[in-house]
């Protein structure tokens, strides 16, 4: 429960997307230059080299002025950030976040022709978890899969507000006596150690 409480459970619905937006981005990801940033003085703006640089720490993509007027021409627009154009920009950027944020077979694995997370905690395939907003189709694109269609979120909830739902609400864990503040904390619950020397009470 502590390891999932950042990603909420979510009802989701088809959205209507054009699938070669994915690839024309895909492709246009791959001839964009990384660059990184110079170090600059007190006062002064910061200076990027190449087209894009990545935030390692945030998990971010930024695009140079280079960049983005050479992803105008790669795309054969006037103007990226044109209303018509808004989506370009975006599958741009989670094309650039799967080639070079995400790593195959550490972040994700492909198997039987679908891309599978791989859960960040536990190291074990998150198998029906998608990406959300299009990172999970720019994958599929970067490895040559078929490109599923985008879901988008109809609704959301935490797992912790979920569970709160419940009116009885009992766990077991190894791990429970470390977390006891926080599931008091959350849901009100007391956690009790179990003596381990002792005949085991619990009817499986």
């Amino acid at each position: 429960l502590i390891d999932e409480a950042r990603t909420p459970l979510i009802i989701s619905g088809p959205a209507q997307r054009a699938q070669s937006l994915y690839m024309k981005a895909d492709g246009v990801a791959r001839q964009m230059a990384r660059g990184e940033e110079l170090p600059a003085k007190p006062g002064e703006p910061k200076q990027m080299t190449g087209d894009f640089v990545v935030d390692e720490k945030n998990r971010n993509i930024v695009m140079t002025e280079d960049g983005l007027e050479k992803a105008e021409k790669l795309f054969g627009v006037d103007n990226l950030f044109s209303l018509e154009n808004a989506a370009m920009v975006h599958h741009l950027d989670q094309a650039l976040k799967a080639h070079h944020l995400f790593e195959r077979d550490v972040d994700y694995v492909v198997k039987d022709g679908e891309i599978i997370i791989v859960d960040e905690f536990t190291g074990r395939l998150s198998e029906g978890r998608r990406y959300s907003e299009g990172l999970h189709q720019a994958l599929e694109a970067k490895e040559g899969v078929q490109i599923q269609e985008e879901p988008q979120t109809l609704a959301e909830i935490t797992y912790q507000n979920y569970f709160r739902m419940y009116e009885k609400l009992a766990g077991m864990t190894g791990t429970a006596a470390t977390e006891a503040a926080e599931f008091w904390e959350i849901y009100k619950l007391d956690v009790v150690s179990i003596p381990t020397n002792k005949p085991v009470r619990r009817v499986d």
